[in-house]
């Protein structure tokens, strides 16, 4: 989208607008959105932030981001979306988000996602080049958006460094091929493999799908990934990568710790 542009909001048709876009993402009324126009502009005067990305006049992206304690080197970030059509937007928005968060200090962001929509887990750990550096199980409890209905709502959580070079490209299936498989996944294929060093895990193509048309399996492969995962963090191991197929790499090593931003509701990003 050539005509693509991002800034930040702070006046009520624009928030208004914001509000709508992401009742519209999480696929709940417009007059119950996840962040109301009042709020938005609440956050906005006391000096966070809620970005819009434009095309065409229509808001395609956005985000929302306050400061935590201490304010010169904290940011939480609120929200991050972007219309799955619109290629490009979610990345525009991370990045002003980015841009927004260095100009104030900050120096990591964090956020959560579901570890089942692998294209989110790619965008998150192969685009930006964020770590997985937390599992927790069902972190928000029953959610009643159009997207989370009767799933349990268990979360990675993105540690991305701001100040970190541009991700070199890899192969998170590298290797993969040779390991030795683990367990079975709900559909009868393999759930996880592993060698001397490293673990892959498998989540399923469409999740959101899975879980409209057979919520019963989609729970079963909730439990499995989650067995994997808390296993495999337990012993250390960081989800770094996920494959084109669906395959996460899971890897030891040094990984960064720092907790100065947190973006919840990153999913349909």
């Amino acid at each position: 989208m050539n005509d693509l542009t991002t800034s930040t909001v702070d006046d009520v048709a624009g928030l208004r607008a914001v509000a709508d876009f992401l009742a519209d993402v999480w696929q709940m009324p417009r007059d119950a959105p996840p962040f109301h126009t009042d709020v938005l502009h609440s956050v906005a005067h006391a000096g966070g932030a809620v970005h819009a990305a434009r095309s065409g006049g229509a808001v395609v992206g956005a985000s929302v981001a306050v400061f935590g304690p201490p304010a010169e080197r904290d940011v939480y970030s609120l929200a991050a979306a972007a219309a799955v059509s619109d290629r490009g937007t979610g990345h525009a928005v991370k990045q002003a988000q980015r841009a927004w968060a260095l100009d104030r200090g900050a120096r990591t962001m964090r956020w959560t996602f579901d570890p089942l929509v692998a294209r989110n887990a790619r965008f998150n750990l192969v685009k930006l080049g964020a770590v997985a550096s937390e599992y927790q199980i069902d972190f928000y409890g029953p959610m009643d958006d159009g997207i989370n209905n009767g799933d349990e709502t268990d979360r990675l959580t993105a540690l991305w460094d701001l100040t970190a070079d541009a991700p070199h490209a890899t192969d998170p299936a590298e290797g993969r091929a040779e390991a030795a498989v683990l367990a079975k996944a709900p559909d009868g294929g393999p759930l996880a493999a592993r060698d001397a060093t490293r673990l892959w895990c498998r989540v399923p193509e469409d999740i959101v799908a899975l879980r409209a048309s057979d919520p019963d399996t989609a729970l079963r492969w909730r439990h499995a990934v989650r067995d994997v995962f808390t296993s495999a963090y337990a012993e250390g191991l960081r989800a770094t990568a996920m494959s084109r197929d669906g395959w996460y790499l899971l890897t030891h090593g040094t990984h960064p710790t720092a907790p100065t931003a947190l973006t919840a509701q990153e999913d349909p990003a």
